[in-house]
């Protein structure tokens, strides 16, 4: 089986394309490095592993990749930190509009002249930004009122291309929609602008490793955007790679979408004094103060993941004190080398 999977080169994406090769599909992965620069691409040299430099736009070019193969994983979106919703509001939509409707431009094509069988598209725990409903459940994007950001209305649209397409072209959707990844490989995006928080520069706008850099650096009190009451949770990059092949492969995903995601709830302020022990040793006296928060910070974001287990047999099992071992190492290392 052979599967494309654009945005190889992100974050969540690199995490895809490893789980994929370690359970034997041949790959192709298709990324510019808009968002990072020029990069060495993951898994290069790996015998079952293409990567190709292009566009995510470029529907001939995808209507070519695709040709001769089974399944197509379409990841590639403009995408960042919490910052990126208000200051680049209009450009997020207009550019992951382009790069879905490419997608699925493609994938329809594909899907009637040659062998591929199915589109998991990667959507976004945004799609519940709006809700008041909680634990969130597939089906609550439906009733609740949709996403106050652009990015987050969106992400739904994706999830009406996937259902459009199949309406009109009978195309077989899956929808994965990851929650708060967390792991190593990002890294500051071109188009990040300084913000500061206290006296350090943010690195990602992206709470873990933020918290972790302004931890590491010595600040102290530990400035917090809010009060530190937002929930989250905080899913480990390799389960959620895991829970998108499953949604791929599985005959039980076709045409569904499903939530994946820890099922383990972490305010903010939690988050930060584990960063904060681990750091500074469990005597350290955790000290902080709060910051006003980026618009659109929503408060509250939990998934039920009940939908997955029992579909797909998923659950996401990496606690976070054990990703957060892995990340905080990865973070240090990147302080010293610039790159965040």
């Amino acid at each position: 089986m052979k599967v494309l999977i654009t945005g190889a080169g992100g974050f969540i994406g690199s995490y895809v394309v490893r789980d994929l090769l370690e359970a034997g599909y041949d790959v192709v992965g298709l990324d510019n490095f808009s968002k990072y620069g020029e990069l060495q691409p993951a898994h290069q040299g790996h015998p079952h592993y293409e990567f190709v430099r292009g566009d995510a736009k470029d529907v001939e070019l995808l209507t070519r990749l695709l040709g001769d193969c089974d399944h197509f994983i379409a990841g590639a979106a403009m995408i960042g930190g919490i910052s990126y919703f208000h200051r680049l509001a209009y450009d997020l939509l207009a550019e992951n509009e382009r790069i879905t409707a490419a997608a699925f431009d493609a994938a329809i094509s594909s899907n009637r002249n040659s062998q591929l069988q199915k589109i998991t598209v990667i959507s976004s725990s945004m799609v519940f930004e709006s809700t008041d409903r909680f634990p969130s459940e597939e089906g609550d994007q439906h009733r609740c009122p949709p996403p106050a950001s652009t990015y987050g209305f969106q992400k739904l649209a994706v999830e009406y291309y996937a259902l459009g397409a199949y309406e009109q072209y009978e195309l077989p959707f899956t929808i994965a929609r990851p929650f708060n990844c967390v792991g190593i490989g990002e890294r500051r995006a071109m188009s990040d602008e300084e913000v500061m928080s206290g006296d350090i520069r943010l690195a990602l706008s992206h709470v873990v490793p933020d918290l972790a850099q302004k931890v590491l650096k010595g600040q102290d009190p530990l400035c917090i955007l809010g009060d530190g009451n937002q929930v989250r949770h905080y899913t480990y990059g390799g389960d959620l790679a895991r829970g998108i092949r499953l949604c791929m492969e599985h005959p039980a995903a076709t045409n569904e979408d499903f939530n994946l995601s820890t099922a383990e709830a972490t305010t903010v302020l939690e988050l930060a004094e584990l960063i904060w022990h681990k750091v500074r040793g469990a005597d350290a006296l955790f000290r902080y103060t709060s910051e006003k928060p980026f618009p659109h910070d929503v408060q509250h974001r939990s998934p039920s993941v009940e939908k997955a287990r029992r579909m797909l047999g998923f659950t996401a099992e990496t606690p976070l004190d054990e990703t957060l071992d892995e990340v905080i190492p990865w973070i240090e290392e990147q302080i010293s080398r610039g790159t965040i």
